[in-house]
């Protein structure tokens, strides 16, 4: 038998923490049911010329998703200085927008699944929303975001549905407490919300949807860790007893009820 490859162990995220892994140029993550679809995805988006995504090559003989490592620094918690300027924030925002834009034709093999945990449940089909573009999901060089990550949760849905999600993970909408156990304190939350729907594009309509859509899930916040945690995943029980719990969603509730209107003023 030959020699094995050496594997690097990629740190970062929580349903896959410690499984994903660099072998030379390539990295190898667990695939799911939905592999082939996400896949198909990828290959579509960059035909069309956009690289924002990580090109597939395929499935290992351990069943692993195989994909081409993109060279790059990914924010961890407690989040570096660079990955909070606007420079990444306008520059994943931009990145959304084309990934967006190269998946409005994206014809789905026969038999495609996709994810429903963290979908759309509007029903409306306008693009492939990414819907897990957090710090730890965006490749970035110089402070300037060049790719995004992880396409597990991806799933048919509305712009600004995948926007709301990047919004509460990114800008981030949160409390002041809450945003500086991460190292992301200090952040002014209105005018990087703007900046967000400025950097996407975002028409008038669009902006006031996008606050509507942000109100349902700050709303429904916790619900996805939460059946992670009653499921016994122990990542996610984990990270919920550090976050407080449920607590730390209603603080988030109360904190948003009192700062919709600036959001709003800011976004007009």
């Amino acid at each position: 038998m030959g020699e094995q490859p050496h594997e690097q162990v990629l740190h970062g995220g929580v349903a896959n923490a410690g499984a994903v892994v660099r072998v030379g140029d390539e990295v190898r993550r667990p695939s799911n049911p939905n592999t082939g679809t996400i896949h198909a995805l990828l290959r579509h988006v960059r035909a069309k010329g956009v690289d924002v995504v990580p090109q597939p090559l395929g499935v290992d003989d351990r069943t692993r998703e195989r994909l081409r490592y993109l060279e790059g620094e990914v924010a961890m918690p407690p989040f570096p200085a660079w990955s909070l300027t606007g420079a990444w924030l306008s520059t994943t925002a931009q990145l959304i927008r084309r990934l967006h834009d190269a998946t409005v034709d994206f014809a789905p093999p026969p038999g495609a699944g996709w994810s429903d945990e963290m979908a759309d449940p509007s029903g409306v089909h306008e693009v492939i929303c990414h819907n897990d573009v957090c710090p730890e999901n965006v490749v970035a060089r110089q402070g300037r975001a060049v790719a995004l990550l992880d396409f597990d949760f991806a799933a048919p849905g509305r712009r600004v549905f995948d926007l709301a999600a990047f919004a509460t993970m990114c800008v981030p909408l949160d409390t002041e407490d809450d945003a500086a156990r991460l190292g992301r304190a200090g952040l002014d939350v209105p005018a990087r919300l703007r900046l967000l729907a400025d950097a996407y594009g975002l028409d008038a309509a669009q902006r006031a949807e996008l606050l509507v859509v942000i109100g349902e899930r700050v709303r429904d916040g916790g619900q996805f860790v939460l059946r992670r945690v009653q499921a016994g995943e122990p990542a996610f029980i984990q990270m919920w007893q550090d976050m407080g719990g449920m607590a730390r969603y209603d603080r988030r509730r109360a904190w948003f009820a009192e700062q919709r209107p600036a959001l709003a003023a800011a976004l007009a």
